[in-house]
């Protein structure tokens, strides 16, 4: 099973991978991340890219407060009071 990273990177356009996968490694080790914090622009981007791939993984996403279980449920609730299916 390919993890969140690699399925976010194989959806991106072929030029960007390269580029894609290195920062991914620099920001997940404690040194990279450091570098990677003093340029502004690009901590903060990686950061919405790495919230992404939490998001993903379901144990994650109800730690961070979302819950697509109850998202789905609330949904299907407001539906049936709608008169949809």
């Amino acid at each position: 099973m390919s993890s969140p990273f690699d399925v976010l990177i194989d959806r991106a356009p072929r030029w960007r991978r390269p580029g894609m996968r290195l920062l991914f490694a620099l920001v997940l080790r404690p040194r990279g991340a450091a570098i990677i914090a003093r340029l502004a622009p690009l901590d903060q981007a990686l950061a919405g890219l790495l919230a992404l791939v939490r998001y993903d993984d379901p144990v994650q996403a109800r730690a961070l407060g979302w819950d697509a279980d109850a998202v789905v449920d609330r949904g299907r609730v407001l539906r049936r009071a709608a008169g949809g299916r």
